[in-house]
This record gives structure tokens, sequence and C-alpha cells, in this order.
């Protein structure tokens, strides 16, 4: 393989967007550490490993199928959204790109098959729905609003987490899906508000996500009842001892949050003055359910 055709894969990968996965494999992390589960490193290397290769595939799966479709062609680029636009400069690596999304979801799949073997059927529901979104999500979950809404979310926080907290400890908890919560609803949102910037494309091309089918009004209302939840469920939990009191340190995100909520009211029609907004709300999604597996590891 040439050195130009795989910088163009790595590009489609999106590597920055990646930090998300450990990101969330961390917290099913904390909380199977918390449960006084013995951890095993190879187990949870290789939760790790399954985990990145299904972001690696949905990623790679979004840009074929978008230089595909066209909607490359036509999207507005901004850091946050629009694609790579590695396959529109370079269509010749296509193949190559749907190769790596192939393979890594056929890796995704031996991974999780194996922790079937290791833990038992129950893990099995958790595999099975996370391919079905690897699959269908951009050519046909983005065509169902609430299903584009929530599936980010959904895929990130109840899949990522307590399937990572499970291959650890072989079993469910409800520590475990209470703080899956956090990042489903923080994904959620990162994904809904980095479809601002692509309304019109994505509606070009068939697309109807909810910024399209209900208009940036309705979705700054989602986004603002979304990140109340996320800290609601945090306090809540520290209240009831879910979580540790440590755990409110997660609650500083609200000093990104507040701004970038105040921004999309504000800019939501204006793409270069949202960017930065965009920036802050990728900040809050990370560093959020960061500190929150810190908190659980030290609390």
């Amino acid at each position: 393989m040439s050195n130009n055709k795989l910088r163009i894969i790595l590009q489609s990968m999106r590597l920055p967007f990646l930090l998300l996965t450990p990101v969330c494999v961390f917290l099913g992390f904390a909380t199977a550490v918390s449960s006084g589960a013995e951890i095993n490193t190879a187990v949870f290397l290789l939760a790790l490993t399954g985990a990145l290769s299904a972001h690696i595939s949905v990623n790679t799966f979004n840009e074929y199928l978008d230089f595909r479709s066209g909607l490359d062609l036509v999207t507005q680029k901004t850091p946050f959204s629009g694609g790579s636009g590695a396959l529109p400069d370079n269509p010749h690596a296509a193949n190559a790109v749907l190769i790596v999304a192939i393979t890594t979801l056929v890796v995704t799949t031996l991974i999780g098959l194996y922790f079937i073997y290791l833990r038992g059927l129950a893990i099995f529901p958790l595999g099975l729905l996370g391919i079905a979104i690897i699959l269908l999500y951009t050519g046909w979950i983005n065509r169902h609003p609430f299903l584009c809404l929530l599936a980010p979310g959904l895929g990130f926080g109840p899949l990522m987490v307590t399937g990572t907290h499970f291959a650890l400890t072989g079993h469910y908890s409800w520590q475990a899906f209470i703080v899956s919560l956090v990042p489903l609803f923080l994904v959620s949102n990162l994904l809904l508000l980095n479809q601002y910037p692509d309304i019109d494309a994505d509606k070009s091309v068939g697309r109807r996500h909810f910024p399209i089918a209900f208009g940036t009004g309705i979705s700054n209302w989602i986004y603002a009842g979304f990140i109340s939840l996320s800290y609601l469920i945090i306090l809540l939990a520290v209240a009831t001892g879910l979580l540790p009191k440590l755990s409110l340190i997660s609650l500083l995100t609200i000093m990104a949050a507040v701004p970038t909520l105040i921004g999309v009211f504000k800019y939501a029609e204006n793409v270069p003055k949202l960017v930065p907004y965009l920036g802050l709300n990728v900040a809050a999604t990370l560093l959020t359910p960061t500190l929150l597996w810190v908190s659980l590891l030290v609390g």
C-alpha cells in the first residue's frame, strides 16, 4: 500500500474523533473496578480494540457512502462536520476505505463472538444492536429523525459502557447503566449539533435527521433538555449513593456547556459563528465522562 493511500485511509478513519471511544470504554472499566471485580488486562484491551474497531468501521462506512452518494461534494466542511474530504480529492482510494470498514466490522464481530464464548449469551443483544447501528447508520438511520438522534448516544453510552462492564465482570450493574446515560445524552447532542452545518446538503441526498425534520429551533431545545438530563443524572446518582461525592467534579464541564447552549440559540443559522461552540460541545462531551471515570477510580 502506498503512503498516499495509507494517509487517505487514516484521514477517513477520522482519528481525532476516535478519542471518544477510550473515554467511554474507561467509564465501563471504572464501574467494573468500582464493583470490586478483578480486572483481566488482556480482556480489557480486547474490549477496547473491539470498541475502536466499531468506531473506525462506522466512520469509514460513513465516508465511503457519503462519497458514493455525492454528499461529500456539497457539504460545507467544518472541523466537526461535513466529512474528512479525503475521498472527493482521492476517489481511487474509495475501495480501500470500504475494505477497512468491512475489515474492522469483522474484527468487532469476532471479538464480540469471543465475549459470548467467555461470558455467555447475555452480551449478545448489545453486540447485535451495535452491529446494526454500524451497518444502518449512514444509509437508513439518518432518514429517521428520532433513531438518528438517539443512535449515536446509544452506541457510545449503554452499548459501549455497559458492554465493557459486562465483558470485564460477566454481569450487568445499575451503576454501569446509570452512568452510561451520561454519554448517551452527551454524544447524541454532539451529533445533533454537528448536523446543523450540513442541513441543506443532507436534505439534498434524502437524509431526514432531527434538524431537517423539525428545524434548529426545536433541535436547540432538545439540546438543552439532553444537556440538562446528563448533569441531572450525575446529581441524582451522587445523591442516592450510586456515585461517590467526588463525581460532582464532572459538573465542572457546565462551564463549557452553558456557553455552548447560549451560542447554539444565538447562532444556529450562522455556521461560521457556530463553529467555536461546536468545539466547546466536543470538550464537554469528552471531559464529563472522563471526570466521571476518574472520580470512580479515585473515589
